[in-house]
């Protein structure tokens, strides 16, 4: 695909002179409805310039790198998926700290991103000019092998109908909150090089989880009125126009659909790009649904990923968060400690101060997932808990609301509260943030210390026990799910 430019009215990128201008000349937004979305400030219009994998050859600042390092980034590139766009490149990335900078190993690929085994294999076929199916089956087996969807996401989360019929686009794991992923929002304004839902994004339609009806959901919704809280996720619910989210949402203002009171969206929009709060055709249309939202009595929630400080610097960004905050919505900020981007206390600590300030609620930090490249990302548990610690002590109690380090396993959310010894014996104290059964939730229990676990299924009950307290409800509960 070459290069996808979309029309845009947006902010160009922060040169010294654009942003000056954008600082004195802000323009007030014409809206027809001045409750319903606050002045949004303007800048001079630019397009939306996306690269993906063909296009690696045309980002200009590539060259500066070696042709080894540009021919690896092709290898991974065509098994993980890749996306960035001009503003990533232009206002986020220290081009003179590269490849150490912290946002280019967030969105370019890196040979250790692949074991040497699969990066070998994928190499000599690109290299030998392959049979276009020959390297296609070769890349389908090493994405199989990466454990595409963590957690027996598509076993045990997907619900099913009266029929015993998967429900596409839905997942219910928890009993208070369905995770709807509506087709139109299946995809990012840029990829994260860690992204645990990498597999929705490689065009392989058994590995994607979606649904484009919203009959569906409002049909599950009013069905499930044990549910309270909805998240719209991905990809990025706001790659979509406003349009379809509308038509996902402003149903749920209906009577019965009083039960849901949490209306979440994730998305990593207020990184990646902005000015979608900004200067997008429908922008304005986008502020008047939250406030609409809001103003109907529904807690509305954007979910916004973050991985380091970095992202929270630009005048776009700040803009664009103050006027979703304009709105009566919450943004919540959530994202996973990662080696090579975060692994550090004083990264965290600055992120979370920064939050703060801007007004946003820090939320999770969460373990990466055991899925893609999670050898290149992943870090030991004893190490993230002391990051955790040493990051959680150096800011106030407005910023201790972040929890974590956090494990999103299939038996549910299982925080390290800490590292302790007990009767002599070393271990790791942790309690389910969230469980498959909610009789589990803040029940403490202990594994044995490993330094170099970084997953719960690395760990084993401390003190001599053959099992976890929950193991056998769950297997149950597995096991009656696979059948079905």
């Amino acid at each position: 695909m070459s290069a996808q430019v979309h029309a845009l009215a947006a902010p160009t990128p922060r040169t010294a002179a654009a942003a000056a201008t954008a600082r004195a000349a802000p323009i007030a937004a014409a809206v027809s409805n001045p409750r319903a979305a606050p002045a949004a400030e303007r800048f001079a219009p630019m397009s939306f310039k996306v690269f993906t994998a063909r296009d690696l050859d045309r980002i200009p600042q590539l060259a500066r790198l070696s042709p080894e390092q540009r021919f690896e980034m092709k290898v991974v590139a065509a098994v993980l998926p890749f996306r960035v766009n001009q503003y990533v490149i232009d206002e986020l990335i220290d081009w003179a700290d590269v490849p150490r900078d912290p946002i280019f190993q967030l969105t370019f690929p890196q040979r250790g991103m692949l074991a040497s085994e699969h990066y070998e294999r994928i190499a000599r076929l690109i290299e030998g000019d392959a049979d276009k199916d020959a390297l296609e089956a070769a890349i389908a087996e090493v994405r199989h092998a990466l454990n595409p969807h963590p957690a027996d996401q598509m076993q045990m989360n997907m619900p099913l109908d009266e029929h015993g019929k998967r429900i596409d686009g839905l997942q219910h794991k928890y009993r208070e909150t369905v995770l709807f992923f509506p087709s139109q929002g299946q995809t990012c304004h840029a990829y994260c090089s860690f992204c645990f839902r990498w597999a929705q994004f490689v065009g392989d339609k058994e590995l994607r989880i979606a649904s484009s009806e919203a009959r569906v959901l409002h049909d599950y919704l009013r069905t499930h009125t044990e549910v309270t809280d909805l998240l719209v996720t991905g990809g990025d619910p706001m790659v979509m126009k406003t349009r379809h989210l509308r038509e996902y949402l402003e149903p749920l203002l209906r009577p019965e659909f009083d039960h849901i009171q949490t209306i979440r969206i994730g998305s990593k929009a207020l990184t990646f790009w902005p000015h979608r709060f900004l200067g997008a055709e429908d922008a304005d249309d986008l502020m008047r649904l939250l406030r609409q939202l809001v103003e109907a009595g529904k807690h509305v929630a954007l979910m916004a990923h973050y991985n380091h400080w970095k992202e929270l610097e630009t005048d776009a960004a700040h803009a664009a968060i103050r006027r979703i905050r304009a709105t009566g919505a919450v943004i919540r900020a959530q994202g996973p400690l990662i080696a090579h981007i975060n692994d550090d206390p004083a990264a965290w600590a600055r992120l979370w101060k920064t939050e703060v300030r801007l007004g946003l609620v820090p939320y999770y930090m969460f373990v990466e997932r055991d899925t893609g490249a999670r050898h290149y990302f992943e870090v030991p548990l004893a190490r993230a808990w002391e990051i955790y610690q040493q990051a959680i002590q150096q800011v106030s109690g407005l910023a201790r609301t972040a929890r974590g380090p956090s494990m999103s396993a299939s038996p549910g959310k299982v925080e390290i509260q800490g590292v302790t010894e007990i009767a002599g014996e070393k271990v790791f104290v942790l309690r389910f943030i969230q469980g498959r059964n909610p009789d589990w939730v803040q029940r403490p229990f202990f594994a044995r210390f490993d330094e170099k676990a970084t997953w719960l299924d690395q760990l084993a009950p401390a003190f001599g026990e053959a099992k976890w307290f929950w193991q056998d409800e769950y297997e149950a509960i597995r096991a009656e799910r696979l059948v079905g």
